[in-house]
């Protein structure tokens, strides 16, 4: 597990680099999004079960690709495929390599915003004070919590305060956190969610969780790596869908389709959500991007970052303090 100095260090080189296992079908995500307004989840963070990950989540890049409707279908609606961002994997997109230079163009950000990369993050961790009546938990307490940007920065930004020493995943001196629901111009907001100020050691039970069912290795949430064919599929639905044209089931649907499609026929099946074709993604990606995605659920768009020193400005002002 790295060091917080080597989070803080990591943090300060990709924003600085920005600016240019199935789990069965359980419920192993905890769905904080259903929250009410004003009520506040309480959780605990663990590590990633990959050692060599230096921060305790996973980064997932997806993009949205909209079309008018299915080909060939004469009721269809509108439906939506989810593709993996090829810079998720540090290699060129060929979407993105297109619309960013859209936001040159005022007539054309919007449009840019679209079909911009989407980030989330991978969590795990137990609950420990939930107040969702969950009709179903699943055996392992261990969940998993798709944590999107405003939560996120929340997150990150203690890590880069000095009067944090431990690493707030420690077991004996590790802190909860407890997200906070309200809402703000029609919207769900976390933006009071907080870090516990007290630290507080796991319990016995949570010790046993975690000996019995191991921690997850979080990567295996992130979608597989498209092949270069997938890659070029990409390419293809990412103009199709621009021209406005209808999802071509014929041509994509062994690689990449909308939820509730069938590989088969189009017919509709029960899902929510877009989600790859099992040939690019695992399972259990499924399960993540239905949450990332849902109207609440914490996943937006975002522009080519402009201010470049942020983390720089926070080590700075932490050098200082130390000074």
């Amino acid at each position: 597990m790295a060091t917080l100095a080597e989070i803080r260090a990591k943090l300060k080189e990709q924003e600085t680099r920005s600016s240019g296992t199935s789990t069965g079908g359980d419920n192993a995500i905890y769905p904080f999004w259903n929250l009410k307004e004003g009520e506040t989840a309480t959780v605990r963070f663990l590590p990633d079960g990959d050692d060599s990950n230096t921060f305790f989540w996973q980064e997932r890049l997806m993009i949205k690709l909209p079309f008018a409707g299915i080909k060939g279908e004469t009721d269809s609606r509108p439906v939506q495929v989810q593709v993996p961002c090829m810079e998720m994997y540090g290699e060129t997109c060929p979407v993105l390599s297109e619309v960013r230079g859209w936001f040159k163009d005022k007539n054309l950000e919007d449009m840019g915003r679209k079909y911009w990369k989407k980030r989330s993050y991978v969590f795990q961790g137990f609950v420990t004070d939930n107040p969702l009546k969950e009709d179903t938990t699943p055996n392992n307490p261990v969940r998993r919590f798709i944590i999107g940007p405003q939560i996120f920065q929340i997150i990150k930004g203690a890590l880069m305060d000095p009067d944090m020493n431990e690493l707030p995943t420690d077991y004996t001196a590790g802190v909860d956190f407890r997200i906070a629901k309200t809402s703000k111009g029609g919207y769900a907001d976390y933006s009071t969610s907080n870090w516990a100020r007290k630290e507080r050691p796991l319990d016995e039970a949570q010790y046993k969780a975690i000996e019995d069912h191991g921690l997850f290795n979080l990567g295996d949430y992130l979608p597989k790596k498209p092949s270069e064919v997938e890659v070029g599929v990409i390419k293809k639905m990412f103009e199709a869908s621009v021209d406005g044209e209808a999802y071509d089931m014929e041509q994509y649907g062994q690689y990449f389709r909308p939820a509730g499609v069938k590989a088969q026929t189009g017919d509709p099946v029960k899902a929510s959500t877009p989600t790859p074709a099992p040939a690019a993604a695992p399972a259990p990606q499924a399960e993540a991007v239905a949450q990332t995605t849902s109207t609440e659920a914490p996943a937006t768009a975002e522009a080519p970052a402009t201010d470049n020193n942020k983390a720089e400005d926070i080590l700075a002002m932490i050098r200082n303090r130390q000074g």
